[in-house]
């Protein structure tokens, strides 16, 4: 029997493409199943990188890269990217090194359109949100709970997307990460997005657990477990460390636990080990745990509200989330998703907000940061009668407009007034220039001085044409 044209009589009619790569991830072999999926012919995709048939993947998102770098395959995975088309598809691979002589030669993919079961599948995602939102009292830690990805990370400031960008190229390590923002600001968010994001723990437990919930003995025993008879009614149930082997352990607001219990999570980090309260027994956990702080950790250490030994194991990987007082760029876009957002759960039909109502958003400095921007679109919507919100909506919820910072709309008549946006950049451009003089020049200082990330400094010393000069005249 003539096995070649066998071999390419089951390709001609076979519905699962067939690609193979080299150990740059360049095609060199490429057959294209009947249901046209990469939308590009085999005699275009050889010889091109599979990032230039698929624009829309990185080294960080493409599963020949993961392959080729770890030599670990990828069974029955599923993508939803843009073709070479610019289509969208959804589709289910399986990814395989090539291995000869012990060394990586190359990957190959099978892969079959699941476009249908894509769209399906974020049919039920929406839905297994709603019933998360309903049933949030129930902890049900045997399944991935983390429900949130990049794309749920609205905003479009240079901060936000370069957030983005290092949070995607670590989400395949195993390494701690330590989150720094403010109450509101979107922790948990980036977190459970950093964990869909790795392909070898997205499918595996995400576990929260916010550790000023709880006092000092029963967070113990909910982390490590407990063993019977350890104390009265004890009895042998796994710790949080346990449930979530194999994914991640989210500690939300990690300087409010207890220092000796630090101590022991430290123990955990260095050495991949737990052992139950009571118990004599080592057990050895694949955890990655990512902490988080809604105050700088260099002055939680200083406060001996963070052990510092423990700062800097957790500190491998920092990540701050900015407030949004500093990428008000982002308000109009977050203010629109959320009226989206409310316009399908309150089945409402609103446009959009008056110019005067984004003036006052634009103006406002938001303490509660997204999440206070999120509740206050919320409460307007319950009430809103019209199909755009005014500034009679947000009086009539008695929302932040009634705040003091907004009584400098209203002076004395007989004072000049500049305009809004003079003032502001005068006023950021002076305090910028107090804080370089205070630290004698130093930037990097200047930004701990303010607060703010050192690129972001360095963004608006350039906007202000600030330079060293002024700090010896």
């Amino acid at each position: 029997m003539d096995y070649k044209f066998l071999f390419e009589s089951m390709l001609t009619h076979l519905k699962q493409g067939i690609l193979v790569v080299d150990t740059n991830a360049n095609v060199i072999f490429y057959n294209e199943p009947v249901t046209h999926m990469a939308g590009i012919d085999a005699e275009d995709a050889v010889g091109k990188n599979i990032l230039d048939i698929f624009p829309g993947l990185t080294p960080d998102t493409s599963t020949f890269y993961y392959v080729l770098r770890t030599g670990k395959p990828l069974i029955d995975y599923v993508q939803t990217y843009f073709n070479f088309r610019g289509e969208q598809v959804t589709t289910l691979t399986s990814t395989m090194p090539l291995i000869k002589n012990g060394k990586i030669i190359g990957a190959f993919e099978l892969y079959r359109d699941l476009t249908t079961v894509g769209e399906l599948s974020e049919k039920i995602v929406s839905l297994q949100k709603e019933l998360y939102k309903k049933a949030s009292s129930q902890k049900v830690y045997s399944e991935n709970q983390a429900l949130y990805t990049f794309n749920d990370i609205i905003g479009k400031s240079a901060v936000i997307k370069e957030l983005k960008d290092k949070a995607k190229k670590i989400a395949e390590s195993s390494s701690p990460v330590l989150v720094y923002g403010e109450t509101g600001t979107g922790k948990e968010l980036l977190v459970q997005a950093i964990h869909n994001a790795s392909f070898t723990r997205k499918n595996k437990p995400f576990i929260a657990q916010n550790c000023a919930a709880l006092p000092k003995t029963l967070l113990e025993g909910i982390l490590f477990g407990t063993t019977a008879g350890s104390f009265t009614g004890a009895k042998d149930r796994p710790g949080l460390f346990e449930l979530a082997d194999r994914g991640t352990l989210f500690l939300d607001e990690i300087n409010s636990m207890d220092i000796e219990l630090q101590a022991k999570l430290l123990r955990v980090l260095q050495d991949g080990a737990i052992r139950r309260v009571g118990g004599v027994k080592t057990i050895v956990v694949d955890v990655r745990v990512i902490a988080s702080t809604n105050e700088h950790p260099l002055k939680a250490v200083e406060k001996k509200l963070l052990r510092e030994d423990l700062y800097y194991r957790l500190n491998v990987i920092s990540l701050e989330i900015p407030p949004l007082r500093e990428r008000k760029e982002d308000i109009p876009v977050l203010t629109e998703h959320f009226i989206k957002l409310y316009n399908r759960q309150l089945c409402k039909n609103v446009r959009g907000i008056s110019q005067e109502v984004m003036d006052m958003f634009m103006n406002y400095s938001w303490p509660g940061n997204v999440r206070e921007l999120k509740s206050t679109i919320e409460s307007i919507m319950n009430f809103i009668e019209g199909d755009i919100i005014t500034v009679k909506e947000v009086t009539m919820k008695n929302c932040f407009v009634a705040s003091k910072e907004i009584e400098f709309q209203h002076p004395n008549k007989n004072s000049y007034v500049p305009p809004l946006e003079e003032a502001i950049d005068n006023f950021e451009k002076n305090l910028i220039q107090k804080a370089i003089s205070k630290a004698n020049g130093n930037y990097a200082e200047a930004a701990r001085l303010l607060k703010i990330p050192r690129q972001t400094l360095h963004n608006k010393i350039k906007k202000h044409g600030i330079t060293k000069k002024f700090i010896t005249e």
